[in-house]
């Protein structure tokens, strides 16, 4: 009994120290401005408001963001997850020449630091050409694809977009571990290679699709790095959140008159953009929970 009752006190102890920067997130943003100083206001507002997302979403321009976000962040994630199952499934279950040193540099890509390859990255897509076909039938040049979604898609459909090099770990590993009897099997009954990746490997793989997918979706989502690299002027969460705050103080000093603008009133916009850009995944979370950590699990009992 006493074991029980100090493990429900540790576990409540250690959610709440979790969940607690998201209380006061939602705490902040439901309270009106006169509750900022109001020294008996801790965690319930005494005014409730929406006001601050109201104004917060016409700022940002929220629901038009949410849906380029959730369109590049989709589109990057499926293609991902094809790729990276097709590699992972290589290197887990052909032999051939140079394969360890192939899959060392895979696991290179986790190590090295994305700032590290800036430059070529950036000039590959800003003068992009495939063995200079395209220079051919383009005058000599390549094509600019800056400003467009389609350096992440094709840095998704190669293997090679954010955190690549771990998902093909995570299918490696995965594969690895896969009874080959079954595979066997589908060859004896005439299932080429293909075919038997597609109906027998793939199906079996829901676990490390499932991990592979969220990861994919949600750093896609707060990355910021290769988005304004590739995005001029990008209209996506994760940019949109990195100028939030300059925006409402402009918005605010213009609105007003004013040469100034109240910090604590700036910061409580700011957090509300925040946990704004938070909610999507929030939802998806609540969703999917279930099925991530039971994914998640099997995924590190089978690699």
């Amino acid at each position: 009994m006493a074991m029980v009752l100090f493990r429900t006190i540790l576990i409540i102890g250690l959610s709440f120290v979790i969940l607690y920067p998201i209380i006061i997130k939602v705490s902040i943003a439901f309270k009106h401005k006169s509750d900022l100083y109001d020294p008996t206001v801790v965690f319930i507002p005494k005014n409730f408001t929406l006001e601050n997302f109201q104004y917060v979403i016409e700022t940002m321009n929220y629901f038009q963001t949410m849906l380029n976000s959730f369109v590049l962040s989709s589109g990057t994630m499926l293609l991902t997850t094809m790729s990276c199952a097709l590699a992972g499934y290589g290197f887990a279950r052909f032999k051939f020449k140079g394969r360890n040193v192939l899959f060392a540099l895979v696991i290179l890509t986790i190590l090295v630091p994305p700032q590290t390859i800036m430059v070529p990255t950036y000039l590959q897509y800003r003068n992009f050409d495939i063995l200079g076909v395209i220079a051919l039938f383009n005058d000599g040049n390549g094509i600019n694809l800056l400003g467009s979604y389609w350096p992440f898609l094709i840095s998704s459909v190669t293997g090679m977009g954010l955190k690549a090099g771990l998902f093909i770990f995570i299918f490696r590993q995965f594969f690895k571990g896969f009874p080959r009897e079954i595979e066997e099997a589908a060859l004896v009954d005439g299932a080429g290679v293909i075919r038997t990746f597609y109906k027998i490997m793939l199906p079996n793989a829901v676990p490390a699709i499932i991990t592979v997918m969220l990861f994919a979706f949600v750093w896609q989502w707060n990355d910021i790095f290769f988005t304004t690299m590739f995005l001029d002027n990008a209209n996506v969460m994760s940019a949109k959140l990195q100028s939030v705050g300059s925006n409402i103080a402009h918005r605010l000093t213009a609105g007003d008159g004013a040469g100034s603008v109240d910090p604590s009133y700036l910061s409580m916009l700011v957090n509300t953009g925040v946990l704004l850009s938070m909610l999507p995944l929030i939802i998806l979370y609540i969703f999917v929970q279930r099925h991530f950590v039971e994914s998640v699990e099997r995924t590190g009992v089978v690699g």
